[in-house]
């Protein structure tokens, strides 16, 4: 994408989304009777990964359709749900955006190589 067809929002927005969802968490005072992200973070988590998964695999879904607007329908909910569980380990988005920025440059198959040279 270029830069005059970049989003005006940006990772401000996720910064911004992630604070709420941390706001609302139950350890932060969230209330469950008052607040989705309570309540399914109340819940523990198994059921906001459970919750991950089930919009990963509408976003898959909503691809095969070839549904475009599906789609980012379906891909906003999934990280939605990713920055409710990024949260449930006290992680904002820029530190997915700090790794994004680590292995840019490399190819898939360098990235892939150096993980696992470092588990070994």
């Amino acid at each position: 994408m270029s830069e005059e067809q970049t989003s005006p929002f940006g990772d401000a927005v996720l910064s911004r989304l992630a604070e709420v969802i941390e706001s609302r968490l139950p350890a932060n005072g969230g209330d469950p009777a008052k607040s989705y992200v309570a309540k399914l973070s109340a819940k523990g988590l198994d059921a906001v990964l459970k919750k991950v998964g089930e919009e990963a695999v509408e976003v898959v879904m909503a691809a095969k359709d070839g549904a475009r607007d599906k789609v980012i329908y379906e891909v906003a909910d999934l990280w939605f749900h990713s920055l409710v569980a990024l949260a449930q380990f006290g992680l904002h988005p820029s530190d997915v955006l700090a790794e994004l920025a680590r292995r840019e440059g490399l190819s898939g198959l360098e990235e892939f190589a150096q993980r696992t040279q470092n588990k070994g």
